[in-house]
C-alpha cells in the first residue's frame, strides 16, 4: 500500500512538471475539457432549474386539488366531438357536492369551490392608476381554504358576502401593488368593467411560471356577484381539494363517485364529466424534459469525446518524446504499472483542471444568467460539482489508458536506443 502511494505521489509531481513545462499545449489540451464540463454543468443547472420551477408552479396550482370540469386537460380534437354531449358544470354542484363529502365518515376529500374566470381578462383602476389584463375570478367562501395563496393584508370575503352577491374584492400581490404602490389596498375602491368593487384583502405574492405566466396578476370576486352582472360568462369547473393525509388515487375515486351522485348517474353511464389534477400537467412537462435532456447530454457528450480524443493524441506525443526517458526508468528497474500509472496520472490531471476550470465558468455564467434572467431558477448544485469532476477524471481515465499502457509496454532496449 505504501508503495503504491509513494508512486502515486511521485507521478503527480511528475505530471505537475510535465503541464508546467509545456504551458501552452496543456491549455490547448484542456480546451476540450473545459467546453464539455462547462456543457454539462450549465445543462445539468439548467435542468435542476426546469425541475424547480415546474415543481414550485405546481405547488401554487396545488399538487393536492382536482379540477372537475366537462373536458380533461389532455383531450384530443377527437376526444371533444365524443365528449360534446356531456352537461355544463354548475356553480350549484359545489355545495351539493360539499354535503356529500359532510356526510361521508372519514372522507378523502376536503372541501368544494365553484370557479369561472372572467372573461376576458378585466382593466382594474383606480382614478390615477390602471392595471390590464388582470385574470378575474368568481368563486365563493370556500376557496379560501382551497388555494395555496394566503391572504396577507385584509381578509378574503365571508359567506355572507358570497351569498349576498356583495360586490368586494381580493387583489393579487401584482394588482395591489400597482393600484396602490405606497399604501394598503384594504378599503379601498377598484373600478373593472364599469362596475365598482370594494377591496377587502390582498393575497400574499406567489410568483410566476418561469416568467410567462404570473400567479400575482389575478383578482378574486364572489362568483354570485359576477353571475349577477355576467350570466352568459362561460362555464364552472370545481376545485376540490384532497383531506391531509389521504391518498391521492383514493380521493380521486371518491370525488369520480361522488359528483357521479351529482350528476344522477347509474351504473351503466360514463363519467359525464372529467377530474383533472396537476398530474396531467407533470405527464406533458415530463416528455418535454426528457427530449431536453437527451439533446443537450448528447450535445455535451460529444464535447467531452472531442475533449478525450485530444488528450489522447497529447498524451501520444509525450510518450513519442520522451520514449528514452521511458527506456532509462525501465532500466533502472521501474515496473510496467508504474509506467501505466505515471500518464494516466498526467492525463487525469489534465483533465481535473480543465473541469476545475469548466466549473468556475459554469458558475460565472450562472450568476450573469440570474441577473439577466432572474424569473428562471438556475440550480448549481453540489451534485452537478460532483457529477463534473467525475466526468473529468472519466475522460482523463478513457482518454489516457491506451497511451499509457503502450508506454508501459515499451521494450526498454529499443525506448534507449530511440532518438
Amino acid at each position: 500500500m505504501r508503495r503504491i502511494i509513494s508512486e502515486l505521489v511521485e507521478s503527480i509531481r511528475i505530471a505537475v512538471e510535465q503541464v508546467n513545462a509545456h504551458k501552452t499545449r496543456s491549455c490547448l489540451t484542456v480546451l476540450g475539457v473545459i467546453i464539455g464540463v462547462l456543457a454539462v454543468t450549465l445543462m445539468g443547472t439548467a435542468m435542476n432549474g426546469i425541475d424547480k420551477g415546474v415543481n414550485d408552479s405546481l405547488e401554487i396550482i396545488g399538487n393536492d386539488v382536482f379540477y372537475v370540469e366537462r373536458y380533461p386537460w389532455d383531450a384530443s380534437s377527437e376526444d371533444y366531438r365524443n365528449m360534446k354531449n356531456r352537461p355544463y358544470i354548475r356553480d350549484i354542484e359545489a355545495e351539493r357536492l360539499n354535503e356529500i363529502i359532510a356526510q361521508t365518515n372519514g372522507s378523502n376529500l376536503y372541501r368544494a369551490a365553484p370557479a369561472v374566470f372572467w372573461y376576458p381578462p378585466a382593466e382594474f383602476k383606480t382614478p390615477d392608476k390602471a392595471i390590464t389584463n388582470v385574470q378575474a375570478l368568481g368563486t365563493d367562501e370556500n376557496f379560501e381554504l382551497i388555494a395555496e395563496a394566503a391572504v396577507v393584508d385584509g381578509r378574503s370575503f365571508t359567506e355572507i358576502e358570497a351569498e349576498a352577491a356583495r360586490a368586494v374584492v381580493v387583489l393579487g400581490a401584482d394588482v395591489a401593488e400597482a393600484l396602490f404602490p405606497d399604501e394598503s389596498a384594504v378599503g379601498k375602491t377598484v373600478r373593472a368593467k364599469g362596475h365598482e368593487l370594494e377591496v377587502v384583502g390582498v393575497f400574499a405574492r406567489q410568483g410566476s411560471f418561469f416568467g410567462l405566466m404570473s400567479f400575482d396578476n389575478f383578482a378574486l370576486v364572489p362568483i354570485k356577484w359576477l353571475r349577477k352582472h355576467y350570466i352568459w360568462n362561460w362555464t364552472t369547473n370545481l376545485r376540490v381539494r384532497i383531506a391531509p393525509g389521504a391518498d391521492k388515487e383514493e380521493a380521486r375515486y371518491e370525488l369520480i363517485g361522488a359528483m357521479r351522485r351529482v350528476h344522477g348517474q347509474i351504473a351503466e353511464d360514463d363519467d359525464n364529466f372529467s377530474v383533472n389534477s396537476t398530474d396531467a400537467i407533470e405527464d406533458n412537462l415530463a416528455s418535454v424534459k426528457n427530449g431536453l435532456a437527451i439533446g443537450g447530454f448528447g450535445i455535451t457528450g460529444l464535447s467531452l469525446f472531442v475533449g478525450a480524443i485530444g488528450i489522447m493524441n497529447i498524451t501520444f506525443v509525450s510518450v513519442k518524446e520522451r520514449t528514452r526517458e521511458i527506456g532509462t526508468r525501465r532500466a533502472m528497474g521501474a515496473r510496467r504499472s508504474s509506467i501505466l500509472l505515471q500518464f494516466l496520472t498526467e492525463a487525469v490531471s489534465v483533465c481535473l483542471v480543465g473541469g476545475a476550470f469548466g466549473l468556475g465558468i459554469a458558475w460565472g455564467l450562472k450568476l450573469a444568467i440570474d441577473k439577466a434572467f432572474s424569473t428562471f431558477p438556475f440550480v448549481f448544485s453540489a451534485n452537478l460539482v460532483v457529477i463534473a469532476m467525475v466526468a473529468s477524471i472519466i475522460v482523463g481515465v478513457l482518454s489516457g489508458f491506451i497511451p499509457a499502457l503502450v508506454a508501459s509496454r515499451l521494450d526498454p532496449a529499443t525506448a534507449l536506443r530511440h532518438e
